[in-house]
């Protein structure tokens, strides 16, 4: 179905009109440079996605937790996901959020298209034939009450092929009038639908072109339907979803008509593109229209309608570039021979697409690697701290045993005499409750006569229940504030510790702490009685039942005042205050002996627990120590550079300043609106020094500016580094000119280098502050200014931060651990010299 002796089939460069070979280049060059990025784009997402799946595979069932106080998640760019103290077992908290999986993947995913749209056909068709330089459509018979343009899309090919296909790619066979014979531009019948065909189909098929073209080969073009057959809205609806679409809007009129404005407002209204307005010559005019001969300052009525469509803005410039950090925006041109600011608009569109995709992709990737962080950060310390707690807990039970203990031992003879003490006390009001006690469930005749055996039984035994109830209440008090003061003294820190050891293990049921309350239940917390043992004045309420039970009665002959009397003082005389306060002692003794012998098991039982526990904690943090944070700042590096690459462009080296072993610093006149710039060209060896600069580069790039910090402008990957042997990262910062060593040979006076060191330790400080080591303070690495007195400036970078990253200052106070996550570059050799950290002086 190839088309006969067609004139455009073998790839023009360049023809008539404003679409010449020069705008064709432009264009091509524009795409094939999106291509190109949006490939490195395509796969850092790839990688990231690997990433994930890859730390989904390495998380075993089951895995531990860490403790939840404490260790207090970094918030920011994290926070979300982590509000509270992370799991240290558990990386499953991150991940690549679905949604945002899922918009990525679509932009990557979508190529570019130009998309021409139109006041009328023959205008849309009159534009294409310029963007490729080459009469392909016709004009003269288009545009008119009755057309029926159906959508046309150009592809590149290498044989000219001319095809009816629906929306989703599905060519239908079906002879066409291109197919006859030879023909110079595609035949009219070919472009027209025709709503009276009996299969749809047909109607809502779209012409595909495919030919040689170099544009083509960058880009497909599509040439949308007329607005009768399809409205624009659906068009775009259609294109959004799998392609980039750079519209197009070809004017040949000097103003909008309604139907104009009512397609743009619903253009609008449900999408935020831009669109480059270009007015068409007129056919047979000259290439230079007449509206040229506008003075500069004068708004057309083109220009005025779309303003207040909200599409270009009140600013006499509508066709020039806006600046690089700015997105995208419309441009109206209405002089014929400016076609080629559509490569600036054109590019504008890429670019902005690219950032935005680079951009959501680093905050992903940075905010993981907060969390890494964080988390690597709270596993270290549970290693640290549980076995301290452990010991602690350990120590502190021990000294409450002791005692415990010794109360018992020296307390018997306090006890007897208080024991004597309390009865002699009581005695009489003792008595004188039994002698007018009233008996429950025994009648008692009233003119005194004799009683049952069994009457008599439940007298005694109530009015021994009497006696020990009130001695009971008396000398338990008394026992316990002679040993209340242990409360403060042992109580809330260790049950704190446990409650926090028992919580990190995730068991329901919390024996350790139970036989703690025992022990302390022994001692002096009497009032409560806990499942797991009887209070003292239960123990010291059944000794005295033993005690009186043992008394022989012989039955009166009637209950009365006197026999009640008699009773109770038996039972009272009864009572041997020495026995009793041995006996109490000794069963503190045996209760104490049991609950300290059952805490200290159940307590290594949970020291076996918490060691099999640290021991996938501790793999857990080399993992993410070693290889999933510098995995994932690697991946945040490319993603970051990307951007640096996108916004401003590579840049140019300058006159070599210095050289080291792994490394050329260069002087850069300027980059990113920066200027004068030293840049740092590094070239890591080897995957693991690759993986450390990129994570000490995520450190700096992670600290505000401070003016003892020299700031680092942004990072470029130079992928064709040294002729394209090796791949090398450009790191730009602010170039400074002075090291204190040169200083100091030049002489310095003495209040000069005060000042220098006051300097020196406030940007160290502030490294600290931050969570940051330096480890290599020196003379040389103290930079400075030469239009400054003196500068002092510290060089922090050039061989290497430490990747320990300290606790924040609130964790400093509760003495937390450093916190590391990945190894020092400081003496690990091929990144000893990967960074610059410049802290500057004012030099009073």
């Amino acid at each position: 179905m190839e088309g006969d002796g067609v004139p455009w089939g073998s790839e023009p460069e360049s023809g008539p009109g404003p679409g010449g070979g020069g705008v064709i280049r432009e264009l091509c060059r524009g795409f094939g440079r999106y291509r190109r990025y949006l490939g490195r784009l395509r796969q850092n997402l790839r990688d990231t996605q690997k990433f994930f799946r890859d730390l989904r595979g390495s998380q075993p069932r089951g895995c531990p937790s860490s403790p939840a106080e404490g260790g207090e998640a970094g918030r920011g760019p994290a926070g979300d996901v982590a509000a509270t103290g992370l799991p240290a077992g558990q990386l499953s908290c991150i991940s690549f959020p679905p949604k945002e999986e899922k918009r990525l993947q679509q932009m990557v995913d979508c190529l570019p298209c130009i998309l021409i749209l139109g006041q009328d056909c023959s205008v849309k068709c009159q534009l294409l034939n310029l963007l490729l330089g080459v009469q392909v459509l016709p004009t003269n018979k288009l545009g008119g009450e009755n057309c029926k343009l159906r959508r046309l899309r150009f592809t590149y090919g290498t044989q000219t092929r001319v095809s009816l296909a629906l929306p989703d790619r599905y060519e239908l066979v079906h002879t066409l009038a291109a197919h006859q014979g030879t023909w110079e531009t595609v035949p009219e019948e070919d472009l027209e639908a025709r709503e009276d065909s009996e299969d749809a189909a047909r109607v809502l098929a779209e012409l595909e072109v495919t030919m040689r073209h170099a544009l083509l080969q960058e880009v497909d073009i599509v040439v949308a339907p007329c607005q009768g057959l399809r409205p624009t809205v659906d068009v775009l609806s259609d294109l959004v979803n799998d392609f980039l679409p750079v519209i197009t809007y070809a004017l040949h009129k000097d103003e909008l008509s309604e139907r104009d404005e009512q397609e743009l407002q619903e253009i609008r209204k449900y999408f935020s593109f831009p669109i480059f307005f270009f007015k068409v010559p007129k056919l047979g005019s000259e290439i230079i229209d007449s509206s040229t001969e506008r003075m500069e300052s004068e708004r057309s009525p083109l220009h005025r309608q779309l303003t207040d469509l909200g599409y270009l803005s009140s600013s006499l410039c509508n066709c020039g570039a806006p600046g690089q950090d700015t997105k995208a925006q419309s441009m109206l041109v209405e002089q014929s021979e400016k076609l080629r600011h559509l490569n600036t608009f054109s590019h504008q569109v890429l670019q902005t697409r690219l950032v935005d995709a680079a951009k959501a992709l680093n905050l992903v990737h940075c905010r993981c690697l907060d969390i890494f962080i964080n988390q690597a950060f709270d596993m270290q310390r549970d290693l640290q701290i549980t076995p301290k707690r452990l010991e602690y807990t350990r120590k502190k039970e021990n000294e409450l045993y002791e005692s415990l203990m010794n109360i018992a031992n020296r307390k018997q003879e306090e006890m007897k005499d208080m024991i004597v003490e309390t009865l002699n006390t009581m005695k009489e009001e003792l008595l004188d409750d039994a002698a007018n006690m009233e008996f429950k469930d025994v009648i008692v005749p009233e003119n005194g006569e004799p009683v049952g055996t069994r009457e008599i039984k439940c007298c005694i035994r109530q009015i021994q229940e009497l006696i020990i109830s009130r001695l009971n209440q008396a000398v338990a008090n008394k026992l316990i504030s002679s040993v209340d003061y242990l409360r403060e003294s042992f109580v809330g820190t260790l049950e704190r510790c446990l409650q926090s050891l028992e919580k990190s293990q995730d068991v329901s049921v919390h024996i350790t702490s139970n036989y703690l309350k025992q022990i302390l239940n022994a001692a002096y917390h009497v009032e409560v009685t806990f499942h797991s043992g009887s209070s003292v004045t239960r123990m010291l309420w059944e000794q005295i039942k033993q005690i009186i039970q043992r008394i022989t009665w012989v039955s009166p002959p009637a209950i009365t005042l006197e026999w009640k009397r008699k009773v109770a003082q038996e039972a009272i005389e009864s009572l041997s205050a020495s026995k009793l306060a041995k006996s109490i002692c000794s069963q503190f003794r045996t209760r104490l002996n049991s609950s300290h012998e059952a805490f200290a098991a159940s307590l290594r039982q949970l020291e076996a627990g918490h060691s099999g526990r640290l021991e996938k904690t501790e793999d857990l943090w080399l993992k993410v120590r070693k290889d999933h944070a510098p995995r994932l700042a690697r991946l945040s590096l490319e993603s970051r550079s990307l951007q640096d690459v996108l916004l401003h462009r590579k840049p140019k080296l300058g006159q070599e300043l210095g050289r080291g072993q792994y490394g050329v610093v260069y002087l850069c006149d300027s980059w990113g609106g920066h200027f004068p710039c030293a840049l740092k060209s590094v070239v890591p060896p080897d995957e693991k020094h690759w993986n450390d600069l990129a994570l000490e580069f995520h450190y700096m790039r992670s600290l505000p500016k401070h003016e003892r910090l020299v700031d680092l402008h942004g990072s470029v990957i130079d992928y064709s580094y040294g002729g394209g042997s090796s791949i090398a990262v450009l790191l730009i910062m602010e170039r400074l000119h002075r090291d204190l060593y040169t200083g100091l040979k030049a002489g310095l006076a003495l209040e000069t280098r005060l000042q220098i060191a006051l300097d020196v330790v406030e940007g160290i400080r502030f490294l600290h502050s931050q969570g940051l080591v330096h480890r290599d303070v020196k003379l040389k690495n103290v930079l400075g200014s030469m239009i400054i007195p003196w500068m002092s400036t510290l060089l922090a970078f050039s061989s290497g931060i430490s990747a320990q990253a300290l606790s924040s200052s609130l964790r400093h106070l509760r003495g937390v651990p450093a916190k590391t996550i990945s190894g020092t570059m400081c003496g690990e050799g091929p990144v000893q010299n990967a960074f610059l950290c410049l802290m500057r002086s004012a030099g009073s």
